[in-house]
C-alpha cells in the first residue's frame, strides 16, 4: 500500500503549475490539503486525516525548493540567439516524404541566418525552416498529407560553452519556467550544446526575458 506521502506527491506531479506554487511558497497549504483529501483517501484506501496530507504537501515543498536550489549551481557559460522567419510544417511520414527531405538537406545550406531542423517520429515528419526557404517546401505540399503548418516563428537557441547534455534538470526547468509565463512551444531542438525552441512571434520577447531570467539565476 502507498504511503500518504506518495499518494500526495503523485496528485501534485500531475499538475506541474503546483511545483511552482509550493517552490515559492504561495501555496496554502491547508485549502490545497481539503481540495486533494478525497482524491488521497481513494489512492490510499483508507480516511486521513487533513493534517497528515498537509504534513506531506510541507515535505515535499522543501524537497522541491531543496531541488530548486541544487539546480541553480549548472555553472555553464552560455549566449541566446534569436532566428526570426521561421516556418513549420508537419506531415505523415512516407517513403516520399523520406526521399524528398534527402533532396530538400542538398538545397538547403544552413548559415548564421539560415534554419533548418527535420524532426523524423514513428508516423510524422516535422519541418522548420527559414521563410525565405518555403519554396522549397513545394514538392511537400502538392505531394503529401500535410498534418499542420504554422508560419511568422522564432527560434530561441541557448547556446552553452559546456555539454548541458550531461547537466540535469536545464531542459526540464527551462520549459516550467515558460509553461509557467503561458508561452507555448512549437518545437524543442537539442544538440550537444545547444536548446532550441521554436515558438511563435508574438510570445518571442517574453520567451527571451524568461530565458534569460532563468539563466542568469543558474549563473548566481
Amino acid at each position: 500500500m502507498e504511503s500518504i506521502s506518495s499518494c500526495v506527491k503523485h496528485i501534485i506531479d500531475r499538475t506541474p503549475f503546483l511545483y511552482e506554487m509550493l517552490i515559492q511558497g504561495i501555496l496554502s497549504y491547508s485549502n490545497y490539503a481539503q481540495s486533494i483529501q478525497s482524491n488521497v483517501e481513494e489512492l490510499y484506501g483508507k480516511p486521513v486525516k487533513t493534517a497528515a496530507i498537509v504534513m506531506a504537501i510541507r515535505r515535499y515543498g522543501e524537497e522541491l525548493r531543496k531541488r530548486e536550489m541544487e539546480q541553480k549551481s549548472y555553472n555553464l557559460k552560455h549566449e541566446i540567439v534569436m532566428k526570426t522567419n521561421i516556418f513549420s510544417v508537419n506531415l505523415v511520414l512516407s517513403d516520399s516524404v523520406m526521399v524528398k527531405l534527402g533532396a530538400l538537406y542538398n538545397k538547403v545550406k544552413p548559415t548564421s541566418s539560415d534554419f533548418l531542423n527535420v524532426t523524423v517520429g514513428s508516423h510524422e515528419v516535422s519541418i522548420s525552416i527559414s521563410e525565405k526557404n518555403i519554396s522549397l517546401l513545394d514538392p511537400f505540399f502538392r505531394e503529401e498529407k500535410v498534418l499542420h503548418k504554422m508560419g511568422d516563428l522564432v527560434a530561441l537557441s541557448l547556446v552553452f560553452s559546456g555539454d548541458f547534455m550531461s547537466t540535469p534538470g536545464i531542459v526540464y526547468e527551462a520549459v516550467r519556467k515558460l509553461a509557467w509565463e503561458e508561452i507555448n512551444v512549437n518545437e524543442i531542438v537539442s544538440t550537444m550544446n545547444e536548446l532550441t525552441f521554436v515558438i511563435s512571434r508574438e510570445d518571442s520577447m517574453a520567451a527571451f526575458s524568461v530565458l534569460q531570467s532563468f539563466l542568469a539565476e543558474s549563473d548566481d
